[in-house]
């Protein structure tokens, strides 16, 4: 498989994710939930996905994210145009890099903003 389109396909589905878990879920266990890295396999079948959450909501988080597994596969079939949408596999993002934790806090800011009244 192309390696630009399999790249192209990991920034499309960590993109939808993050807004899908960020924006569009209500779990409590996913509220500091935030996606680093898709990195998807050479035959599009599938696709892990790296998270960072908080010390004590990581299991939970991880719980909550294999649970609404379907749900979310469902809404990245409905949201990008693929012939196979990947499974998906949640893991933690143990060292994510600098820029993407800028990211990471700028998010949960924004988030804290919109819940707090």
């Amino acid at each position: 498989m192309d390696q630009h389109r399999t790249l192209r396909v990991s920034v499309a589905v960590r993109e939808e994710l993050g807004e899908l878990i960020g924006y569009e879920m209500d779990d409590p266990r996913l509220i500091d939930v935030c996606v680093t890295h898709v990195e998807i396999s050479a035959d599009m079948r599938y696709a892990h996905v790296k998270i960072s959450a908080s010390e004590g909501s990581s299991t939970a988080a991880l719980k909550g994210l294999e649970h609404a597994q379907n749900y979310l596969r469902h809404e990245l079939a409905t949201r990008l145009n693929l012939r196979r949408v990947p499974e998906l596999h949640f893991t933690l993002d143990s060292h994510p890099d600098a820029d993407t934790r800028v990211e990471i806090l700028l998010r949960r800011a924004k988030r804290r903003q919109r819940t707090q009244p």
